[in-house]
């Protein structure tokens, strides 16, 4: 069973951030979020994970890899790695099974507003399906 109303929350929390400038290691709405970053805030608003905690796009990979599935739906995460190594290196949040909303177009050279301007790097919307090398749909709000 999925738990709807933090997904519908967690959905709500996601669109606030919509715009917000791209930073590498970033997690704070104030600063900028990096793609873990703004994964983390959005389960921390619903107490998907613990206030205190912080993961890489692997660490929530390994946090959730019990609960995959190949169809996305609102507030699942999807993963994507890297050709050569085979790690995690991003995470989105699905918006529906089309499109996901994520922190992207930047990495480890972006880390100002003037950056993030150059690179155009903000938390976005795209469709994920079109994008090579994903590694797993899973769903944080399966209880």
């Amino acid at each position: 069973m999925r738990d709807l109303r933090s997904i519908e929350i967690a959905t709500r929390v996601a669109w606030s951030f919509h715009g917000l400038p791209y930073k590498w290691g970033g997690d704070d709405p104030m600063r900028g979020f990096d793609c873990s970053g703004f994964v983390v805030e959005i389960l921390k608003s619903v107490g998907v994970i613990g206030r205190g905690t912080d993961y890489t796009a692997n660490g929530l990979y390994g946090l959730f890899k019990d609960k995959g599935f190949s169809i996305a739906e609102e507030g699942m995460l999807v993963f994507w790695h890297s050709n050569s190594t085979g790690k995690i290196i991003h995470v989105e949040y699905c918006l529906d099974k089309l499109l996901a909303i994520g922190a992207s177009g930047g990495g480890g050279s972006t880390i100002t507003m003037q950056d993030a301007i150059e690179q155009n790097a903000y938390i976005k919307v795209r469709p994920f399906r079109s994008r090579k090398n994903i590694a797993g749909i899973l769903d944080p709000f399966l209880v």
